[in-house]
């Protein structure tokens, strides 16, 4: 694509942001891959660790996920002992989804190396640059939601 001054177009954002969650994804992947587990799966956990007994619904809501691959990513996370499942106290039809304590040691070993990830991807910008990205991402999402 060309720009109205013979010079090429920048790349739109949402091309931009879908190459940077992908190569996040890649290296996520690489990071939590000798403990078995997916970036999908290490994403709902991160989530579950900030919002512990989410309803399956909920969890794939924050996860980014449909309904039918939450269903498959618990049962998986189940079977290796880093879920559990409760009734809700407060609705018994609805079942809540409960962090193990080898889920709490499996993301406490990533903490370091997700945040060293993290720091990687900013570390051409300053603290001020980091926070002003952190808002636009924030605020890109919500009118998007």
């Amino acid at each position: 694509m060309v720009g109205t001054q013979g010079t090429k177009a920048p790349p739109s954002l949402l091309y931009m942001v879908k190459q940077v969650e992908l190569v996040v994804r890649s290296h996520l992947d690489e990071l939590v891959k000798p403990s078995g587990i997916t970036a999908l799966q290490y994403t709902a956990l991160t989530v579950l660790e900030r919002h512990d007994g989410l309803s399956a619904a909920q969890l794939a809501r924050d996860s980014f996920v449909t309904a039918q691959s939450i269903a498959d990513l618990v049962r998986s996370l189940e079977a290796r002992g880093l879920v559990r499942r409760e009734r809700n106290p407060r609705n018994r039809r609805e079942l809540l989804i409960l962090l193990t304590d080898e889920a709490h040691e499996l993301l406490a070993r990533h903490e370091e190396p997700v945040r060293e990830l993290e720091e990687r991807m900013v570390r051409e910008l300053t603290g001020h640059q980091t926070e002003q990205f952190r808002q636009a991402l924030s605020k890109a999402w919500h009118a998007l939601s």
